[in-house]
């Protein structure tokens, strides 16, 4: 069979970097064969991408295919989203937006209960008896994060896109954690008439004055306004509770995953007793800040 690649499915999948890619070409060099399949659907690649490329540009290698079975293209691009989000190196930005993406797409499927926006999971109450769970439950579930978070990410992976291909490359720049959108810019650049979202995509791009930090590395007062009043410049005039809420579920999403990202990854030093003294400084600052909150105080400092 002729394999292809398809820039539908291959922009959904992270790149590697250089040293990445290198890295897998020097094994697969010294193996001599590619030992995972690549996998197809109707002959174009949704994983394998990076090996496909090596095989071409080293035709003594030896590799096998897989054909997968898939109702339509959007079925296809969910099970890329969900089988990347296996991937331990993912940058927030990158999970944010195969989260949404795979939601989008089992949405537009045509191969499931309901467009695939539900599917059957056993119910608690009735033993094996089937339930209908929404698609963003499942997915939420899945990837332990909350609904809303699901739904947010579906309209990140929306203005990503669309931030492509008002300005193509950005999509590298946001996923690579390069270009870090609001929430609020988000909504701006999906809510945006196409004739304006070239500049609002373009704003993106504008350097950021890094905050001045104290003896003890705290933002001022003055810092945290300057980001508040760049924010407002993208809020919808009319404020709504649950536009806040959205907000201040997403930074407790983010800071939760950060956390766990950075201590998974450097657990040869977690509980290293000058570093938990460190770590235990930094969650009592959290503490004391989420305690003032629900108080009803909002910390200047």
């Amino acid at each position: 069979m002729n394999i292809r690649i398809e820039p539908e499915f291959e922009n959904k999948i992270p790149s590697l970097t250089e040293d990445e890619y290198r890295q897998l070409e020097e094994n697969i060099r010294a193996d001599g064969v590619i030992i995972n399949p690549i996998i197809t659907w109707n002959g174009a690649i949704v994983d394998g991408h990076n090996r496909f490329r090596i095989a071409q540009a080293h035709p003594e290698i030896r590799y096998t295919t897989f054909e997968k079975s898939f109702p339509d293209a959007e079925a296809a691009v969910a099970w890329i989203c969900k089988h990347q989000l296996g991937r331990r190196n993912l940058t927030p930005e990158q999970r944010k937006y195969l989260i949404g993406k795979q939601y989008e797409s089992e949405k537009a499927s045509h191969g499931g209960e309901r467009g695939n926006q539900y599917t059957k999971a056993a119910s608690p109450q009735n033993g094996n008896l089937p339930k209908s769970e929404k698609a963003c439950e499942r997915i939420a579930r899945e990837n332990n994060v909350s609904k809303n978070t699901v739904l947010r990410a579906e309209g990140f992976s929306k203005a990503v896109d669309i931030a492509e291909e008002a300005v193509p490359g950005i999509r590298g720049d946001i996923l690579s954690g390069k270009i870090k959108p609001t929430e609020a810019q988000v909504r701006a650049i999906v809510q945006a008439d196409p004739t304006r979202r070239e500049a609002l995509v373009q704003e993106l791009r504008q350097p950021k004055e890094k905050p001045r930090q104290n003896t003890d590395t705290r933002r001022e007062l003055s810092e945290i306004r300057k980001i508040g009043e760049d924010m407002g410049r993208h809020r919808p005039a009319e404020k709504k509770p649950e536009t806040m809420l959205f907000e201040l579920d997403d930074a407790a999403e983010s800071l939760i995953f950060r956390w766990r990202f950075c201590l998974s990854n450097y657990m040869e030093f977690y509980r290293q007793e000058e570093c938990m003294a460190e770590i235990r400084k930094y969650a009592e600052r959290v503490r004391a800040f989420l305690s003032a909150v629900e108080r009803g105080v909002i910390p200047n400092e």
